[in-house]
Order: C-alpha cells, then sequence, then structure tokens
C-alpha cells in the first residue's frame, strides 16, 4: 500500500493516498423519517470511490490473488456481474494494468456498460434467459466455456469466493457498528450474498441481539423459492450462491419488481434518487413498521445510487412495459 503524504487543511491534518483505489471507511449516512415509526438510517454506499458498495469485494479479491502471485499483466482477470461489481473491478483493473473481461446480461445498464468499456474492460452481454428466468447460469457458462478456451485466465468466481464476504467482515459491517451505540434492526439486501453473510458472521459475534433482515426479489431462487422472471438487476439470482449459509439467515423479506419501482419513485420525490437495491430493501422495512418501535435503531445498506435507473424505474415507458408483463 502506499505510504500516505500528510498535508494540513484547515488546522486538520488529512492523509492523502496516491492510489485511487486504496479503501478508506466510507460513512455517509442519510437519516430517513416517515418511512416508519422509528427513523431509518441508510448507509450510502455510493460515496465509495466506484460509486457502489462492490469497491470493497473487487479489491479484495483481487488483492487475494496479487498475494498468492497469481494474476500478472498479462493475465485476464474474468467475472460474472449485473454492473456494479464489473464496473469496480473495470477500475481496479485499469489502474492496476490488468486485463479484465466482464460477463453481464441484457438487465445491465447501458450506461454501466459503457462506464466498463471506458475503463477499458471487454464486455460480453448474455441475452439468453436460464430455466429459471434469469441470466446467472448462461453467464457462468460462458465463463466455464471461455477458461476451457484461453490460457493464462483466472475466475475471481463471487458466488463462491470467501473474499467476498470477507470484504463486509472486515469492513462494512464493523463500519456499522463502529458509528452507531447499538443496532436494533439491520436489513440487507441479498445478491451474491457477499455483503448479507458478511454482516451476519460479524454481528453474530460482536452484536448477536440485532435483528439482521435479509430481502431478496420475487423471482430469486436463492432461498429456495420458486423461480420467476426479473427485470431489475443487482438483488436476487437464478443460481443458489456457493457462500450462502441459510441456516444463519432468520428473517427474510421478499418484494416484487411492482413494489420496488413504488419505493424508488416514491423516494425520488422526496429528493433520494435511489437505486433498485434500495428501493427494494426500503420496501421491505415498511413491512416491519408495526413490529419496530420508535425508540429502536434501524440501519439499511443502499448499495448504489440511481443514476444507472434512469432508463429504467424512473422511465414511464419502461414501467408501464413491465405492468404488462405481470
Amino acid at each position: 500500500m502506499n505510504q500516505p503524504v500528510v498535508t494540513l487543511f484547515d488546522n486538520k491534518i488529512t492523509e492523502i493516498y496516491h492510489s485511487p483505489i486504496d479503501y478508506r471507511p466510507n460513512n455517509i449516512f442519510f437519516c430517513l423519517d416517515n418511512i416508519i415509526r422509528s427513523n431509518v438510517y441508510m448507509k450510502y454506499e455510493a460515496g465509495n470511490f466506484s460509486g457502489s458498495i462492490k469497491l470493497k469485494p473487487a479489491l479484495r479479491m483481487i488483492e487475494a490473488l496479487e498475494k498468492e502471485n497469481k494474476i500478472n499483466r498479462d493475465t485476464v482477470i474474468v467475472e460474472s456481474s449485473s454492473g456494479n461489481l464489473g464496473i469496480a473491478l473495470s477500475l481496479i483493473a485499469a489502474s492496476k494494468g490488468y486485463k479484465f473481461l466482464c460477463v453481464t446480461d441484457a438487465m445491465a445498464s447501458r450506461q454501466s456498460i459503457n462506464l466498463m468499456k471506458s475503463y477499458g474492460a471487454e464486455v460480453v452481454v448474455i441475452t439468453e434467459r436460464d430455466e429459471n428466468g434469469g441470466f446467472l447460469k448462461k453467464r457462468i457458462e460462458y465463463i466455464n466455456s471461455y477458461l476451457q478456451n484461453n490460457h493464462n485466465c483466472v475466475w475471481l468466481n463471487q458466488y463462491a469466493n470467501p473474499n467476498n464476504y470477507l470484504a463486509h467482515y472486515y469492513s462494512t459491517a464493523k463500519e456499522l457498528l463502529d458509528s452507531f451505540y447499538h443496532i436494533d434492526y439491520l436489513f440487507v439486501g441479498a445478491g451474491t450474498t457477499g455483503t448479507l453473510m458478511g454482516c451476519v458472521k460479524y454481528f453474530e459475534e460482536f452484536s448477536p441481539k440485532t435483528t439482521i433482515v435479509a430481502v431478496d426479489n420475487k423471482g430469486s431462487v436463492t432461498f429456495g423459492l420458486p423461480p420467476g422472471k426479473r427485470n431489475i438487476p443487482g438483488l436476487g439470482t437464478s443460481r443458489v450462491p456457493e457462500i450462502l449459509q441459510t441456516d444463519k439467515v432468520s428473517n427474510l423479506e421478499i418484494v416484487s419488481d411492482q413494489e420496488t419501482i413504488a419505493m424508488c419513485r416514491e423516494m425520488v420525490k422526496r429528493g433520494y434518487l435511489v437505486g433498485g437495491s434500495t428501493g427494494t430493501i426500503l420496501a421491505a422495512i415498511k413491512r416491519w413498521k408495526d413490529v419496530i418501535e420508535p425508540h429502536e435503531t434501524v440501519v439499511m445498506i443502499a448499495p448504489d445510487s440511481g443514476e444507472k435507473y434512469i432508463d429504467t424505474i424512473y422511465n414511464d415507458e419502461w414501467c408501464e412495459g413491465i405492468k404488462d408483463q405481470h
């Protein structure tokens, strides 16, 4: 890690790091009222350098390979992503001089794909859905075929990589408990389940009385529910991630696309342009309004902001098309 340059700003010592990907805790919280009887504290992960929470596992997974001398400048780093992890990995690969191939799908926003390409990544878009209504199995099939036909490439495999959840164990979860004296309820979205499992394991050790609620999309098979077509990237899977330990998840809320869209649009009218995952989690919190007492501390993790959803969730024509599917 680069040594910091210590500089004086407004009589305060500030550490300026030369590398844009040196991770520093991002403790930006918004206090949301009028969601439920208690205030809801939203941890705003869009403040990370890559614009989402995915910077943390992306950096940890690549640094783990570096420590083990498993990658070099000629290695092609390969990963499956619906958007945010791909952006984070593209940024890191560009700054470190690595080659990166992102396998994404038709649900990824045009902005996300273009941003990855701007960083120099190669992007493959899978358009065929798998038997569970999603694209994940098809993305992984493509990756397995690519690995068989190409040399000097490595698949990070965020779905099975322990460094995915360890990144959140050592950063996100710790940041939460460092910021609050006590947390009664923590709501966490479930995609690859890296954030969820990292928080579950950390809170199990350091704050076992906190009630953790996992939030997933309707149509996702992550927790053994029936598969279905999903239209909003971020949460949910069409294939169960290997890092998930379902026996450690005691509370689960399943939210439909329509609920997510309605919540996002409600929030933007209040001045918060939230992403799809954030809207899904807020919709889940609303369901607990009669359970949570006014004095209790409620915290949620907002993985990113809503800019990537301008052409979808915040687009009337797109939303009308989603209604026609239901």
